[in-house]
């Protein structure tokens, strides 16, 4: 399983990942089906890791049950649930189990989940998770000793958010990233463009590493507005949330926007990361719309 790699190293290629959360419960049933759904569609399909710091089955089994079924998983992997020691096992656990792409997060606090009163760990940031893969990889633990039982190999990447408003802290992040090993960099909700252009000309230009901007499916005015409130860093435009609002069909309203959106990011960057909560199999329709064939 290299097809994300591949897509990657390759110059020209769009590249188009997309979402998939864990089941809250033992059944992963629906996790697979949706992911089925968008075997040609994507060269790879994100699990969480607690996204939100929202309790879900743990993203390594869900990659690994994903691999079995010839699905290729990109494993996130946040560094608030685990220390140093853990991390590092995951890590060992998911290339021996034929995972081979890591998402490096540090990870959403808890008090933003259902379960406030759970402790933090943050033995580690996304940066020096990054780093810690890179010496992994090299055959070497965060200790410098040697992996005596064979290296990883792990293609990994970072979170990045062009629309943040310090921008020499993104840029030095940015660049943090890239020094600490990221191969590929996918975006938060991306709403405005012209941001995301701004970004890609003057702080990713030159890295040669592949920026997939973040397209989220709005179902509704009332769901746009939710994200707005909770999720963190989150501008959604009232021109968007008006559009959701007078349309008789918010949903395909929804999947119009997100259309666009993905036809903007193509002019841009090299790829997007798909987020449609709960209706990722309205996905090949954003992607129909906008033009994107089936993956080859």
């Amino acid at each position: 399983m290299n097809r994300f790699r591949t897509a990657c190293t390759t110059p020209g290629e769009f590249i188009i990942t997309a979402e998939v959360a864990p089941p809250k419960g033992g059944d992963i049933t629906h996790t697979i089906q949706m992911a089925e759904r968008l075997k040609n569609r994507v060269h790879a399909i994100n699990v969480t890791d607690g996204s939100r710091a929202v309790l879900r089955m743990c993203p390594l089994a869900v990659s690994a049950i994903l691999v079995q079924h010839g699905i290729e998983p990109i494993c996130q992997v946040a560094c608030r649930d685990r220390n140093l020691i853990g991390l590092q096992a995951d890590l060992m656990g998911a290339h021996a189990l034929g995972i081979r792409n890591v998402l490096a997060l540090t990870g959403d606090p808890v008090k933003a989940g259902d379960h406030p009163k759970a402790k933090s760990v943050f033995d580690l940031e996304s940066v020096r998770l990054l780093q810690v893969i890179q010496k992994m990889n090299g055959g070497q633990d965060w200790n410098d000793k040697p992996l005596t039982d064979g290296v990883t190999d792990l293609f990994v990447g970072a979170a990045v958010d062009p629309q943040s408003p310090s921008w020499s802290g993104l840029q030095s992040r940015f660049e943090k990233k890239v020094e600490a090993g990221a191969q590929f960099f996918q975006s938060q909700l991306i709403t405005d463009f012209e941001v995301l252009d701004k970004f890609m000309h003057h702080v990713a230009a030159g890295c040669n590493k592949p920026v997939l901007a973040g397209i989220f499916l709005f179902k509704s005015a009332k769901n746009a507005e939710f994200i707005q409130k909770y999720v963190p860093g989150v501008h959604i435009p009232q021109e968007t949330i008006d559009r959701l609002a007078k349309a008789p069909e918010p949903l395909q309203e929804g999947i119009k926007i997100a259309a666009e959106q993905v036809k903007l990011a193509r002019q841009i960057c090299q790829g997007v990361h798909m987020m449609a909560v709960k209706r990722e199999d309205l996905i090949p329709q954003i992607l129909d719309l906008a033009g994107i064939e089936p993956l080859s």
